[in-house]
């Protein structure tokens, strides 16, 4: 009976492994610790906020709670979204004691990828993202076929430190 109960329990991700939200932001792979992440939001009613960088989408409203949204295709450097594509989807996260919205065009699944697996930036690696990038995960599994995909680990401080 025990040896059905244990075949039947969900894994339990490694010390050694991490546990990462992945994101897609204009058809990349990106990855946030999911022990940052506070909330997941679907489309939301964004309120511009007047003289903000041009990153800072606008505000939104999450549950009385105003959360400044950062778009992170502006932040990275990325074409703008089709404005008749999909809406963007929000991950709340937390830096310096307020809520934030990253807004990325779709979220994903909860992946433990081992620590010991996230390399450096690559040095071909656009300067912008370097700067807010904490590594790369190679070969991630993404579901399919594929034998997977690069998925670049956003570091959520430096995202936030808009400037």
């Amino acid at each position: 009976m025990e040896a059905a109960l244990a075949h039947r329990r969900a894994p339990v991700p490694a010390a050694a492994d991490a546990a990462i939200l992945t994101l897609t932001v204009a058809g990349q792979l990106c990855g946030v610790p999911v022990l940052g992440v506070r909330d997941i939001l679907g489309p939301q009613a964004i309120t511009p906020i007047p003289l903000a960088p041009p990153e800072v989408a606008g505000g939104l409203n999450l549950r009385g709670r105003i959360v400044t949204a950062v778009d992170l295709r502006r932040r990275l450097g990325l074409p703008p979204r089709n404005p008749a594509g999909p809406p963007p989807m929000s991950v709340v996260v937390e830096g310096g004691g307020e809520l934030y919205a990253l807004l990325a065009d779709s979220v994903g699944d909860v992946l433990a990828l081992p620590e010991s697996g996230l390399a450096p930036n690559p040095p071909t690696l656009d300067p912008l993202w370097q700067g807010v990038c904490a590594g790369v995960h190679q070969n991630v599994p993404d579901g399919g076929e594929a034998p997977g995909r690069l998925l670049i680990m956003l570091d959520v401080e430096r995202v936030l430190d808009i400037g």
